[in-house]
This record gives structure tokens, C-alpha cells and sequence, in this order.
């Protein structure tokens, strides 16, 4: 798969891959965690909404702390070993209304990667997180490389 017909990416969804696919998704105050395994070639990639799980109703990939450890452990089950795997992760920029901002929603996702990612042992290669600006990005599955594009807001009339 090419650039040119990627595999769109969900919010709330995980896609771990040893195949060179490009994957693509779109990110507002969402955050993605890109896990490569340098050795091995083996890619994943997650999209979370907000930061934490309450417990209640389904534990879902929606909430970071289970996105996070679901795309680690999905890594392990693909042959991934946690030595060999860095992280790159991007989103978390504020573009919510004013009403909703005062939550930081982007920032407390941010925050989240970094802590998740830091206890897990992997170290961040790369990021770009924050701003008020979304951010459409491509990950290779097979290669670990990420291309980002800034989204420009348009103005209704």
C-alpha cells in the first residue's frame, strides 16, 4: 500500500503491522503513539480521545491509559521486543471551543504519553504535540517514519 491509498487510522483504534504500510489519521486534541521496533520492522500505531479510563462501562482505546498499554502489548504479540522499540508521538493541540479549553484536553493527553511511555521504558525519538493547530499524520508500519502535515482551520461564514 502506497502513500496514495493509506489505511485510515479511527479515532479509538489500534493498527499494529509488519508490512512497509503507510497508515494515516487525523488528529485534533487526540494524541497518537507510534511504537516502531527497530530490529524487527514492526510498526503500531493508536489514536485515544482522552487521557484516562474511569472504569466504568467498556475499557476502550478510546481512553489513553488503555490505548497506550493495548498497542504495547499488541507490539509483544506481533514479536516486538521492548528493547528494540522507540516511540514518536504526536497531537494534543487545543482546538476545542473556549467552553470545552478550559479542560486541556490536549495537554492532558500529551501529559499521558509521555508518563506511559517513560514507565513502559521506551524512549521518545520524536514528537510534535501541542499548538492550536490539528495535524494530519502518516506512519509506515514497516519503516517507523512519520510525515506530518499542519491542518489549516477554516473560517465558517
Amino acid at each position: 500500500m502506497d502513500r496514495q491509498n493509506p489505511y485510515f487510522l479511527h479515532p479509538s483504534t489500534i493498527y499494529v503491522s509488519q508490512d512497509s504500510q503507510w497508515i494515516v489519521t487525523i488528529l485534533g486534541s487526540c494524541v497518537s503513539v507510534c511504537f516502531f521496533d527497530t530490529k524487527r520492522n514492526i510498526g503500531g500505531i493508536n489514536h485515544y480521545m482522552t487521557p484516562y479510563w474511569n472504569g466504568d462501562g467498556l475499557e476502550s482505546p478510546k481512553y489513553g491509559n488503555v490505548s497506550i498499554l493495548q498497542l504495547f502489548q499488541k507490539m509483544l504479540g506481533f514479536g516486538a521486543k521492548k528493547e528494540d522499540i522507540v516511540c514518536k508521538i504526536f497531537g494534543g493541540a487545543e482546538v476545542l471551543s473556549e467552553q470545552l479549553s478550559v479542560f486541556n484536553v490536549g495537554q492532558r493527553n500529551i501529559e499521558l504519553a509521555y508518563k506511559m511511555v517513560a514507565e513502559l521504558g521506551i524512549s521518545v525519538v520524536s514528537s510534535s504535540t501541542g499548538g492550536k493547530q490539528g495535524r494530519k499524520i502518516y506512519f509506515n508500519a514497516g519503516t517507523g517514519e512519520v510525515l506530518q502535515k499542519y491542518l489549516v482551520k477554516s473560517n465558517p461564514k
